[in-house]
């Protein structure tokens, strides 16, 4: 994997974060050139910045909205003129924002799970798209979440729907972009714990009820989808794309 991964330009969406920070790290140290994208996490973003360049590696940190499409073209823009190109884009970032009920939502949240979760992975892959297809082969990875599969716990109606929606996203733009040469695979983590948004929004007692029904008796952590999505990045030259990977311990195995 070091061998295919050495040299790559990598642009990785909420990158100085929880899952995206380890995501991050292990391209880094599998050789690839990376543009860290962050909306609040500057100081890890540099931090991560300064890690790659110490191994010789070309990196830079970006800020923006991904909301804004405007922000999203701007991003992909300094990420190649900042790496010399782009092979591979991991579109990690989302949030659940806030649990809510049918019964308590209004289109304000709505939109903005939806916007958060979906437009603006929908915006920096258009924006990446032509540089992408520059390459003999190319590989896009989106998060998505065992949310979207079984639907997620009570109050995470919008954010479940969202990423249900990134599934069918995958799979529907494999088929538009294959013959470009730029596979597109999914990842679908189910309970990792140690991130700011289990932390945020998992209670110890719903953390501990769904440990006991993972087959393999433990919560996923952050290195676990990481190695995931290096594995699928890699696969810029394979036979892989339109595929969701799971990666929830075998609580879901469908």
């Amino acid at each position: 994997m070091n061998n295919k991964l050495a040299g790559k330009n990598i642009l990785i969406t909420a990158g100085a974060q929880g899952i995206g920070a380890s995501i991050t790290k292990h391209f880094i140290d599998a050789g690839a050139h990376v543009a860290i994208h962050y909306f609040s996490s500057a100081q890890t973003a540099k931090q991560l910045a300064e890690y790659a360049s110490k191994k010789g590696q070309k990196a830079v940190a970006i800020s923006g909205d991904l909301t804004n499409e405007a922000d999203a073209t701007i991003l992909v823009e300094n990420t190649v003129k900042a790496l010399g190109g782009l092979d591979i884009l991991i579109n990690n970032a989302g949030s659940l924002v806030a649990r809510r009920m049918l019964h308590e939502m209004d289109m304000d949240f709505w939109q903005k799970v939806m916007d958060v979760n979906l437009s603006s992975m929908m915006f920096v892959t258009k924006a990446a798209v032509s540089h992408l297809a520059k390459n003999n082969n190319s590989s896009i990875v989106n998060l998505a979440s065992l949310a979207g599969r079984k639907g997620g716990h009570p109050g995470s109606l919008a954010y479940s729907t969202s990423k249900g929606a990134i599934l069918t996203f995958t799979r529907a733009l494999s088929a538009e972009l294959g013959p470009m040469g730029i596979r597109v695979n999914a990842v679908a983590p189910g309970l990792i714990l140690g991130t700011s948004f289990h932390n945020t929004h998992t209670t110890k007692e719903s953390a501990a009820a769904t440990i006991a029904g993972i087959p393999i008796e433990r919560a996923g952590n952050a290195d676990d989808v990481a190695r995931a999505v290096v594995y699928l990045g890699s696969e810029y030259d394979g036979f892989i794309t339109g595929a969701t990977l799971d990666i929830n311990g075998g609580v879901y195995n469908m």
